[in-house]
């Protein structure tokens, strides 16, 4: 049904561009700018965020600046298919913390002519590679890989350090529990020098 309300609108070239860095590089300031760059352009506009991640808000999309977006929380991937019906626009917010079925429905909304903007960690706290992200990254038209400062030297930073003991993968947090490093603070913090 999804894909046959948008085949029915009018050919429409679609893409997905994806934001990705360290914590505090800027990414969700930047996929707030292109969504409302988007509305200015009368272009509906869907947004959504993984429900797991309440930190500032339930609903909007709030970056580290306190700029805000309203968004819809949603539990998985494939409810951007049923909530995104007859958009021009998606924005995913924290996008690593979704099932590995998010490249896919990003492919779907893309295929359907629907302009896809993901912004999420491509690396967890250990260095690696962060859930949907590195696929997102490999099908996307567009990456933006944005950097925020290391706190140690001043240089440009692309590692989230953990700065609390939990050895968990998913710690959802904030200044009380990460710092952006370079790689050779974050190399050195971690004891891999």
């Amino acid at each position: 049904m999804f894909l046959e309300n948008l085949k029915t609108q009018g050919r429409r070239h679609g893409h997905i561009e994806v934001i990705c860095g360290s914590m505090f590089s800027g990414k969700t300031e930047e996929l707030i700018r292109r969504l409302k760059r988007a509305r200015i352009a009368n272009q509906k506009v869907e947004i959504f965020k993984p429900r797991m991640d309440n930190r500032f808000h339930a609903e909007n999309v709030v970056s580290h600046d306190a700029n805000a977006i309203a968004s819809t929380a949603v539990d998985t991937s494939s409810a951007l298919l049923i909530l995104a019906n007859t958009v021009d626009v998606v924005g995913v917010d924290e996008a690593q913390f979704f099932d590995d079925g998010l490249p896919e429905v990003c492919q779907d909304l893309a295929n359907a002519g629907v302009r896809v903007i993901v912004a999420g960690l491509d690396m967890d706290f250990q260095g690696e590679p962060f859930g949907p992200l590195p696929k997102l990254m490999a099908i996307a038209e567009y990456v933006t890989k944005v950097h925020a400062i290391c706190i140690r030297c001043g240089n440009l930073a692309n590692y989230s350090y953990r700065t609390v003991a939990d050895n968990t993968r998913i710690l959802v947090g904030e200044k009380e529990s990460y710092i952006p490093l370079c790689r050779t603070c974050y190399n050195e913090e971690s004891g891999k020098n």
